[in-house]
């Protein structure tokens, strides 16, 4: 019940701020003219914005509101459904992705503040619901961009300029239900957009049998999200982003299982894993203020940017020790705040310089206890009743990043963008690099572009996930780890090359995009032990080499989209968190290129949306050729291909008593294909996944 209240005092809050806001609006509803003006200087400060940070010689993929709406659940779906659908992308288990053949290593930002990272493993921070546009930026990033880069996922948040909002309820199979809320609206020169969602679902994580509705597999999360925005004249303004999100997740359970250790917990050998009662609980607050200020020659703005998350999982007390040897209880909490000023200056009309610095520190809190059974030196159990080992860590860590950069125009056709970014990590160890970043762009041709580009990388391991659990603490019990080695993870550092080519022509744009990365303390990340807390482990070498076909077609009513990747990456040597590993694996990884456990060699994504009068009708295909899985060699093998078709019809009502109204259905895998994402092997793979089964889900929209 507690969790019930939480959510719904959420909604109620958001709720009641816009009420407020649109009291205020009605208030002012004499005031049209002046508002008419906020709302140009808005967009006129938005286009200013766009020049400090413009993605030139990058590979960019817009999705814009109506692209996210025409998708099958619209902007009921979770964002890294919708990221799905750019090229490149590969989906894993728990929600996560992969952009061209990285584990993780993506950015967050919103109206391109970044937004630190956080402790979420299943729960997604943000909706689709609060964007106006997402874009994912990959390929050789100009040098504003650092830190994470395997792809920059930038949403342009929705704001207040356009007065109304909607009320929609939405839910179906895998018994989800999904009320949320949104609005927005101008008063004077201040503006406001508020939104509230909440799910409740039965299928809160992958299932690991492939069963439609798993066995406790129940999840509740609730997201709120607030921009607000005050025009100080035409030339300045102040923002403030606040958010918070709250998810309860069932670890879900594969039924019939008995235990295989042959441990004894309290005169108990036995216990069917369908009762396995483990639960995980993610949390995040964040919270953006930021000040812009232009002229004919400068702009620059300077944000504070802070996040707080906190993890906790809870064991199933008995099932655990006797299923894994080890009922873990563990709790985790980061707090990570920092400064992003930057800068553009038109030095004249062939040199547009750039700069920047970005500070951020972290503090992380890590409180385990967990229950384990003696073993002595034959490695036979030592009694029944379980012994207790606590371990506890904090720690603080310092990001330093300054970049300078010049867009030089060469012609009118050909412009170079070079610079130089510098990154210091003060951490559990102390690194840093002078990164030189450079890129041509050429538009031969109306509608042709090609870029070729170079950028050296320095990648940090994921700070708050870094395991400070002391291995030596468990020696001589039932949790064991499998060595004892424990190097502190490095930094990654990359040379990247990228070349590409776009040409469009009447409706139709066609891409191609190549890349090649060398690697060193290649990152990688992996679940060890039953809490489902990832931890980061470096291959000393590594690689990824891929290409990217695009294409897209619209004209009139009807739009189209289609994406192909090829991908490999490998990796040689694994050099830090070695305990988690098999000592025979780490012995064969030390003398020979594996490919890495994400690893996928095609993926692709297409799209297609039609309107008719006030009818849309939509379908998207997500195409993957399977992720590793372990064969005659670590990851030596790979799941089955797989295909996923989502459809969907939609309807607005534009006239009479149902003016405002909208309603919509859609059908999740409607071919009910039953594949696996994951099958639990490979190297730092845990339970297996399998994808969404089919589902039909219904929404009811009211326009105000």
């Amino acid at each position: 019940m507690g969790r019930h209240r939480l959510f719904a005092a959420a909604a109620s809050a958001a709720l009641l701020s816009a009420t407020l806001v649109a009291g205020s609006a009605q208030a002012a509803a004499d005031k049209g003219p002046e508002v008419s003006e906020i709302v140009v200087t808005a967009q006129r400060l938005d286009a200013a914005l766009q020049t400090i940070e413009p993605s030139l010689g990058a590979t960019a993929f817009a999705m814009s509101q109506s692209f996210v709406t025409n998708l099958p659940g619209g902007a009921n779906t979770q964002l890294n459904q919708v990221i799905l659908q750019a090229p490149g992308v590969t989906q894993d288990g728990f929600g996560q992705l992969h952009v061209r053949g990285d584990h993780a290593n993506l950015q967050y930002r919103l109206n391109n503040v970044i937004l630190p990272e956080g402790l979420a493993v299943f729960g997604q921070t943000l909706s689709p619901r609060l964007a106006s546009n997402i874009e994912l930026i990959t390929g050789a990033l100009p040098a504003q961009y650092g830190l994470r880069t395997a792809g920059i996922i930038n949403i342009t948040t929705k704001s207040g300029f356009k007065t109304g909002g909607e009320a929609s309820i939405y839910g179906g199979g895998h018994g989800v239900i999904s009320p949320s809320l949104e609005y927005g609206t101008t008063v004077g020169a201040n503006s406001a957009f508020v939104s509230a969602s909440y799910t409740d679902t039965d299928v809160g994580i992958e299932s690991p049998d492939g069963r439609a509705r798993p066995v406790h597999d129940h999840s509740q999360q609730g997201q709120v999200f607030g921009f607000f925005d005050h025009i100080i004249d035409d030339s300045s303004r102040l923002s403030l982003i606040l958010g918070t999100s709250l998810q309860t997740f069932e670890i879900p359970n594969t039924p019939g299982l008995h235990p295989d250790l042959g441990l004894t917990v309290r005169g108990q050998t036995d216990d069917l894993s369908d009762g396995l009662n483990e639960r995980q609980r993610e949390g995040t607050s964040y919270a953006i203020a930021t000040y812009l200020k232009t002229t004919d020659q400068f702009t620059a703005q300077a944000s504070l940017f802070a996040r707080y998350s906190t993890l906790s999982f809870r064991p199933d007390g008995l099932g655990d020790l006797l299923f894994a040897g080890i009922a873990q209880d563990a709790r985790k909490q980061d707090a990570a705040a920092g400064l992003q000023a930057e800068g553009v200056y038109n030095l004249s009309d062939a040199h547009t310089l750039r700069g920047g610095v970005v500070v951020q520190g972290d503090r992380a809190t890590s409180k385990t206890s967990s229950q384990v059974l003696g073993l002595d030196a034959n490695g036979d159990q030592i009694g029944d009743t379980p012994l207790t080992i606590a371990d506890q860590a904090r720690r603080t860590s310092w990001t330093y990043s300054v970049f300078l950069q010049d867009e030089w125009k060469l012609a009118d056709s050909l412009t170079l963008n070079y610079g130089l970014r510098y990154d210091a990590l003060s951490s559990f160890r102390k690194e840093d690099q002078l990164s030189p970043r450079v890129n041509l762009v050429w538009t031969p041709a109306d509608g042709a572009t090609l870029h070729v580009g170079y950028a050296r990388y320095f990648t940090p391991p994921p700070y708050e996930l870094v395991a400070s659990e002391t291995v030596a603490k468990f020696v001589g019990t039932t949790a064991e780890a499998p060595g004892s080695a424990n190097t502190t993870p490095y930094s990654e550092r990359t040379h990247y090359f990228d070349i590409g080519a776009q040409q469009k022509f009447g409706g139709v744009t066609l891409g191609v995009d190549a890349y090649y990365k060398q690697i060193k303390h290649m990152l990688d990340e992996g679940q060890f032990g039953a809490p489902i807390i990832l931890t980061p482990f470096n291959y000393d070498q590594g690689y990824v080499k891929g290409v990217e076909l695009t294409a897209a077609y619209e004209r009139g009513a009807f739009s189209t989209y289609a994406n192909l990747a090829a991908s490999k990456a490998q990796g040689k040597d694994i050099i830090s968190s070695e305990f988690n590993f098999d000592p025979a694996d780490l012995a064969y990884i030390a003398g020979h290129y594996i490919y890495v456990d994400h690893d996928q060699t095609y993926t692709a994504s297409a799209g297609a949306s039609y309107r008719w009068g006030g009818t849309r009708l939509s379908g998207d295909v997500l195409y993957g050729s399977g992720l590793r899985k372990d064969g005659a060699v670590p990851n030596g093998g790979k799941l089955d291909p797989y295909t996923q078709v989502n459809l969907s019809v939609s309807h607005g009502f534009e006239d009479g008593a149902l003016k405002g109204v909208s309603v919509r259905a859609d059908l999740i895998n409607a071919f009910d294909e039953k594949y696996l994402i994951r099958d639990g092997s490979g190297v730092g793979v845990g339970a297996p996944q399998y994808g969404p089964r089919r589902g039909m889900f219904v929404g009811l929209t009211k326009a105000f």
